[in-house]
This record gives structure tokens, C-alpha cells and sequence, in this order.
């Protein structure tokens, strides 16, 4: 069983940058594809971005793409979430989710995933 901790949420003003990490425990995080969700207030949750477990393969949402950065690091157990030029909009509670396999084109599917953290809060101010 996989446990995940979030950390390095907190408040950041709007065009600014923030790093979450994610680090992971009690299992072969290695062989584990990665992910983050987010969960707006009043909004359904939405995917975020996800890494393969060989970190080969990497897949954003579009409204993320091109400011959000994700990587892991298997040999710490570790997973990053770079943010960059964050908007209002991307103020939410940050999921890092995990799961032993996802099949071809469930990548975005909440369900996909049967091992989720606690959340971290991200607050981007105008």
C-alpha cells in the first residue's frame, strides 16, 4: 500500500511560481504511475497532470499546459509539481494521486487511481 504526503501549498500572488512535492511511502513507488488533481471550490474535481512510472510519458490538462511542470524522482519516492505563472483560477486543493497500472487513455479518470493524499491548499491571488 502507497500513502502519499503533500506539501508546499500556501499563498501566492497571481504570475508567481510555487512547488508542491509529493512524497510517497510503503510500497514499490517505482512501479506506481503518478498524477495530480485539483478541487476548486464549488467545482467538480479535475485532472491536473499525470507521469508514467518510468517518467517517459507525461500528459497535462490544457489549462495547465505549458505553466505546470511535472517529475518524479524514484530513487527519493518522490513527485514534483512545478507552477508557474499561476492565475486566480488555479486556486484549488491539490490531490497527488497514484495507482500500479492505468490503462491506455484512463489517465484523466479519477477512478484510475485508488491511492490519493491528503490534498494541499493553493491559493493564487490577483
Amino acid at each position: 500500500q502507497v500513502q502519499l504526503v503533500e506539501s508546499g501549498g500556501g499563498l501566492v500572488q497571481a504570475g508567481g511560481s510555487l512547488r508542491l512535492s509529493c512524497a510517497a511511502s510503503g510500497g514499490i513507488f517505482s512501479k506506481h504511475v503518478m498524477g495530480w488533481f485539483r478541487q476548486a471550490p464549488g467545482k467538480e474535481r479535475e485532472f491536473v497532470t499525470y507521469i508514467s512510472w518510468s517518467g517517459g510519458t507525461v500528459n497535462y490538462a490544457d489549462s495547465v499546459k505549458g505553466r505546470f511542470t511535472i517529475s518524479r524522482d524514484n530513487a527519493k519516492n518522490t513527485v514534483a509539481l512545478q507552477m508557474n505563472s499561476l492565475k486566480p483560477e488555479d486556486t484549488a486543493v491539490y490531490y497527488c494521486v497514484a495507482a500500479s497500472t492505468v490503462n491506455s487513455g484512463t489517465y484523466y479518470y479519477q477512478t484510475s487511481y485508488n491511492y490519493w493524499g491528503q490534498g494541499t491548499q493553493v491559493t493564487v491571488s490577483s
